[in-house]
């Protein structure tokens, strides 16, 4: 048998993460425009700050330091240093949501899951919302790089974290929202209109009708590799992982997709950004490092032990399952292209990801046929 895992119980986490910070902090309705240069936005920062930590309500402005993380291509991360009289420095992170996201991420799904993932001990500690972001205690740690992901040691200890994360108990909904979420994100692209004539004509060379056909035929043959269902991270990209080298600790975190769904799926969409944001799929991981993922993960302790039928098993789940994080992702880069002020080419990425989705589809699709062929038969 393989190390046991355990299970996290909802109420255990949610009372301690209550014990430890809802007496001490307070929820604010200010909200910080993400788009102010950072001179412009520190005021707002430190009026939020006052607001909700009641210990710092009367500091002078001179005990506060904010600085950008990161700024990705859906949030900014912001980080304040508090010092006191006593010399005690108190450091938070900021998280602020990006324009529009709300049109593609659940937040309430976002903060649920967060609650409980943080306190569970995945990431940074949640403190609290304000009105368009939230408050987590920093973390000391750097995030990884897409070639990062592929190094054995940190692939190993990402496989091991992906399995107990897989275990954590939200108390929500155990429905998988992976089609809930595809059809969701089709019906907005599908509909959408674009000022700039440029993008439209571009944007109007997309076959709705034939993404539609995909997603039907992709989800027939998904729905038969019975993947377990598990609650996923479902955007593990180098970005959402940190590591600090010195303590050995490997974090997950932001959680505006996490949801139950299904373990191909959330493995298969990890695989994917090895790619990167620049899409190069030429890294995305061979044959040999899937299976040292996936000794990793179906058995931490003795990986070595792994069942070759079950590193076969896996490998098709995983990899079938990568088209469909290829198919989710394109259309969330047509809705981001209409809704985000983000400079980035989110209309080229739809197109890289559903070009790859193509390209792979008859492996993958053969690959799995195959599979559930000889299934039948033994």
């Amino acid at each position: 048998m393989g190390a046991e895992v355990k299970i996290w119980n909802p109420v255990e986490v949610a009372e301690q993460a209550s014990h430890n910070y809802v007496s001490k902090i307070h929820p604010s309705q200010l909200t910080i425009d993400p788009s102010l240069e950072l001179p412009h936005m520190t005021p707002l920062v430190l009026n939020m700050c006052k607001d909700m930590f009641k210990a710092w309500a009367d500091l002078d402005d001179s005990c506060f330091a904010v600085e950008k993380i990161s700024g990705g291509i859906t949030n900014l991360l912001l980080k304040v240093s508090v010092k006191q009289e006593n010399c005690i420095e108190e450091i938070i992170t900021i998280r602020l949501y990006g324009p529009n996201t709300e049109y593609i991420i659940d937040r309430q799904r976002e903060l649920q899951a967060t609650k409980f993932i943080t306190a569970a001990g995945f990431g940074a500690k949640w403190l609290g919302i304000f009105g368009n972001g939230m408050v987590q205690s920093f973390i000391n740690a750097q995030t990884l790089s897409p070639s990062d992901m592929r190094e054995p040691k940190l692939a190993a200890k990402i496989a091991k974290q992906l399995k107990r994360f897989h275990y954590v108990e939200i108390p929500s909904s155990k429905e998988p929202q992976l089609w809930n979420d595809v059809w969701k994100f089709f019906e907005k692209a599908s509909v959408l209109e674009f000022d700039d004539s440029e993008i439209r004509k571009t944007y109007e060379t997309i076959s709705f009708k034939e993404i539609h056909d995909e997603i039907v035929e992709l989800k027939g043959l998904c729905d038969l590799l019975k993947s377990p269902v598990i609650f996923a991270h479902n955007d593990l990209l180098s970005g959402n992982i940190m590591i600090n080298y010195e303590e050995d600790k490997l974090y997950f975190i932001d959680y505006e997709y996490a949801s139950y769904n299904y373990r191909g799926y959330d493995i298969g969409n990890h695989f994917a950004e090895y790619a990167g944001f620049d899409c190069d799929f030429d890294l995305y991981p061979n044959i040999n490092e899937q299976y040292h993922f996936f000794r990793h993960y179906l058995q931490p302790e003795r990986p070595h032990e792994v069942p070759e039928k079950d590193l076969e098993a896996l490998y098709v789940e995983a990899n079938t399952f990568s088209l469909a994080s290829h198919v989710f992702w394109a259309l969330w880069g047509v809705i981001q292209a209409k809704m985000s002020p983000i400079e980035f080419d989110y209309l080229g990425y739809f197109f890289l990801r559903y070009k790859e989705y193509k390209r792979q589809k008859e492996k993958y699709f053969l690959l799995a046929r195959t599979y559930l062929t000889g299934c039948k038969n033994k």
